[in-house]
């Protein structure tokens, strides 16, 4: 496990010290959310290389998902894992369609069936991992966890009849929480010896374009090989109630050993103007690594805040 950079993440109040003894976490749906339309389309941005991303408004439409483990008719069943920190053992679910039969056949999309995102509440203690499904649709990995807290558990995924969903629920740890800080405005991060420079303004209510840079030792990184389809994957998730949006790099699908950098662009789309938890993942050398960034998206025509990076906080960590 790698321990990416984690800049200016926020707090929340996780003063809780959970019974050591509890059995297998509890596994429920946050409070407050609500069914997301079944209309809905996985918030992905593709943008061919050179054009700029399209400023059609994004208001009114449904660009956040992973609010509820229902959509579409499709429900992410309860989530088992380990219910104390350093407890070896598996994280396990399924997913069941309209009939409440589990899903057994899904698109393959970024080169997975499943991709599985886990992050605690207060941002820290980021994971991207894939899964592996048995023949009756029960999906598993081996699971340890490193801190206790309240953690989110996206399931984001195509089933193959119906449409493409981001399905939550979350999952409690026992142990002392040790919440992060409070996130500030940061685009630098540095991880395990690489720099990663955010550039470009996020807007709510458009397609906006983001460009990150990965140096070493001051020099340009060209050596960025291809991960999931892409030289980057980038998730983000808006902070106060973590609704789930999806970006991918703009240009055509790398082929096999096909190395690039030191830049890589997203179109990103942004519902809601505040602040929200970037995620990077970047691979080199046949290694992943994640940097972590807080950007505010600003509403049209407002100024873009001033960026304050964030010090003195512990990287949150990161599975593969």
């Amino acid at each position: 496990m790698r321990a990416p950079a984690r800049i200016g993440l926020y707090a929340v109040g996780l003063g809780v010290v959970f019974a050591a003894s509890a059995a297998v976490a509890a596994a429920v749906v946050p409070e407050g959310a609500a069914p997301a339309p079944a209309a809905s389309h996985a918030p992905e941005q593709h943008v061919a290389t050179g054009d700029t991303p399209e400023q059609e408004s994004t208001r009114g439409t449904d660009v956040t998902r992973g609010l509820s483990l229902e959509q579409a008719g499709y429900t992410l069943g309860e989530v088992t894992a380990p219910s104390t920190v350093g407890e070896a053992g598996e994280l396990a679910f399924t997913v069941t369609d309209p009939a409440d039969e589990p899903v057994t056949e899904f698109d393959v999309s970024h080169e997975q069936r499943l991709h599985l995102i886990v992050v605690r509440s207060d941002g820290a203690h980021f994971r991207h991992v894939h899964p592996v499904m048995d023949a009756d649709g029960r999906w598993s990995l081996p699971w340890t966890w490193d801190a206790a807290g309240t953690y989110r558990v996206y399931a984001d995924a195509a089933p193959s009849a119906g449409d493409a969903v981001t399905l939550t629920r979350t999952v409690d740890v026992a142990g002392d929480v040790v919440p992060v800080r409070a996130a500030e405005v940061s685009t630098t991060a540095s991880v395990d010896g690489y720099d990663v420079a955010l550039d470009g303004q996020l807007e709510a209510g458009t397609s906006s374009r983001l460009t990150v840079e990965v140096t070493r030792d001051g020099e340009p990184v060209t050596t960025l090989e291809p991960y999931l389809g892409a030289y980057g994957h980038l998730v983000a998730l808006r902070d106060g109630d973590l609704a789930y949006l999806h970006a991918h790099p703009e240009g055509d699908e790398p082929e096999a050993g096909q190395g690039s950098g030191p830049t890589v662009s997203f179109g990103v789309e942004a519902p809601t103007p505040g602040r929200y938890l970037l995620y990077l993942d970047f691979q080199v050398e046949s290694q992943v690594r994640t940097a972590a960034f807080v950007v505010e998206a600003t509403a049209d025509g407002a100024p873009a805040p001033d960026d304050a990076p964030a010090a003195g906080h512990d990287p949150a960590t990161h599975d593969h």
